[in-house]
């Protein structure tokens, strides 16, 4: 997170404190220093999992004493938890500031969208997007309902808003399952999106290797989502 961002997330921290999840103390400490340990929270925990994170890893990453983490958490548990709260709700207002501008586009133009600009973003929030990426593919089930399910479902409900637009619109065919067709089209987005920002995910699906340009691929796979769904009258939707 940026500091730049600081600002949108107060209101969660204060949210957090009223929940018992982090002190006033840390309320109160610049926001600099607060997104210096949330950040070293996250790299820990990126690289040794969240059921390993070493409090004193984290004070020395953060440049902090073990005595001040103490000071903002009860315990390593709850320092995990403020993490993993945050994160969630600081994605969830990030995607959801976006949605009515993806809503409102041609759904060519917003799947692209969708698709680019999240992986633009995500390479610019890497440390975060890091977590939350390890809690989807690495993650223990109780962090992947409190952190991944609410994303996965706001991405999977904006992709549905976006199809029911464009059905609206007369772009796509009147027939089709909006529920189904919105859960399978925010896959194949995720598993491209997924696979461009982890090289191991790449290595297995074999999409970004080189040989095919990427706009290439993104064509082709807008593609072959439009042509499925097209109006019968109207398949050729590029």
């Amino acid at each position: 997170m940026n500091v730049s961002h600081w600002s949108q997330i107060h209101t969660h921290i204060f949210e957090l404190e009223q929940e018992g999840l982090v002190t006033r103390t840390f309320r109160r400490l610049d926001p600099n220093r607060q997104q210096a340990v949330l950040a070293a929270i996250l790299d820990e925990a990126v690289e040794r999992g969240p059921e390993s994170l070493h409090i004193k890893q984290v004070a020395e990453r953060a440049g902090v004493s073990v005595g001040s983490l103490y000071q903002y958490f009860d315990n390593r548990a709850g320092l995990v938890n403020f993490a993993v709260e945050l994160c969630g709700r600081y994605l969830v207002d990030e995607f959801n500031r976006y949605r009515p501008l993806l809503v409102s586009m041609p759904l060519r133009e917003g799947l692209a969208a969708y698709l680019t600009g999240g992986v633009e973003w995500s390479q610019m929030q890497m440390g975060l997007v890091q977590f939350f990426l390890r809690a989807a593919y690495q993650g223990d089930p109780d962090v992947g309902e409190r952190l991944v399910r609410p994303i996965g479902v706001t991405l999977r409900e904006i992709v549905h808003e976006m199809l029911v637009e464009a059905q609206r619109r007369g772009e796509i065919r009147q027939d089709i399952d909006l529920d189904a067709t919105a859960r399978i089209v925010n896959t194949l987005m995720i598993a491209v999106g997924d696979s461009l920002l982890l090289p191991y995910l790449d290595t297995y699906y074999q999409l970004s290797d080189g040989e095919i340009p990427l706009d290439h691929l993104l064509d082709t796979l807008l593609d072959l989502i439009l042509r499925g769904i097209a109006p019968t009258r109207n398949r050729d939707v590029s």
